[in-house]
């Protein structure tokens, strides 16, 4: 942690292992076979941790989107107490956000809240199938769960929170992977255009941002991660810890 408001860390602090604070998606928690436990060491914000020389406090949920972790961060406990011992923050959502919504977000998030449970899975049932069709019609013209402007709004929200918490911290971002999701028709027409907000944001303000997708694509593409087409095995979560882990760590000056 900085002390006072120079963002000095104290001298006692200095040989400490450096915590990194992780705000992410699901890819952060999902591994070959399912979800798991926050504290899965094979999970990539874990092996960001080690390679970096300390630890990660993973705070994260599914389907979450850059908007998801901003309301996270004003509305979660836990995200402030772990912020009291970050030494770095690593924001890992965004990549969600490019995934093909033609039914709005806000819709689909209240599904779950249908009390009739009949009614409920028949909603359920006919969103899953009306996204991959309309997903491929519409193709790049269609809406995503959240434009380019709207995530490098929340993107910069975040970081201005915590940097204004501990000034100086670094913070490290990451662009959207690549995925072959047959519930999204396959369709990922709208990472082009949040690669491209994401990493001028990111020059605008220092951040430094890792790309997964040359990391995870063959894995990914080729049919070697999760079922689902989205999420990764244990080698892509390697690949991908050891480049934020390394991110981190010349952010840090270790």
């Amino acid at each position: 942690m900085t002390s006072g408001g120079d963002g000095a860390r104290p001298s006692s602090a200095l040989d400490t292992a450096p915590v990194l604070v992780v705000l992410a998606d699901s890819l952060s928690f999902h591994g070959p076979d399912r979800a798991e436990p926050a504290d899965e060491p094979r999970l990539w914000p874990h092996v960001a941790g080690r390679v970096a020389g300390g630890r990660a406090e993973l705070h994260a949920g599914l389907g979450w989107t850059a908007r998801h972790a901003w309301r996270a961060m004003i509305g979660d406990p836990r995200i402030w107490a772990s912020l009291r011992h970050a030494d770095a923050v690593v924001l890992g959502v965004g990549g969600m956000d490019t995934l093909p919504s033609p039914v709005p977000t806000a819709l689909r998030e209240l599904i779950p809240a249908v009390h009739s449970p009949r009614v409920r899975h028949a909603a359920r049932d006919a969103h899953a199938w009306v996204v991959p069709r309309a997903a491929r019609v519409l193709g790049r013209a269609g809406p995503v769960a959240l434009p380019p402007g709207e995530t490098v709004r929340h993107l910069e929200r975040l970081r201005v929170a915590v940097t204004t918490l501990i000034p100086r911290l670094p913070v490290v971002g990451m662009l959207p992977a690549v995925h072959r999701s047959p519930f999204y028709g396959g369709v990922h027409a709208g990472r082009d255009r949040h690669v491209t907000a994401m990493t001028a944001w990111a020059g605008e303000r220092g951040v430094r941002l890792v790309d997964p997708a040359p990391l995870v694509a063959d894995h990914v593409l080729g049919g070697h991660g999760n079922p689902d087409g989205i999420h990764w095995g244990w080698s892509a979560h390697e690949a991908v810890g050891e480049a934020v882990g390394t991110e981190v760590a010349a952010a840090l000056g270790r």
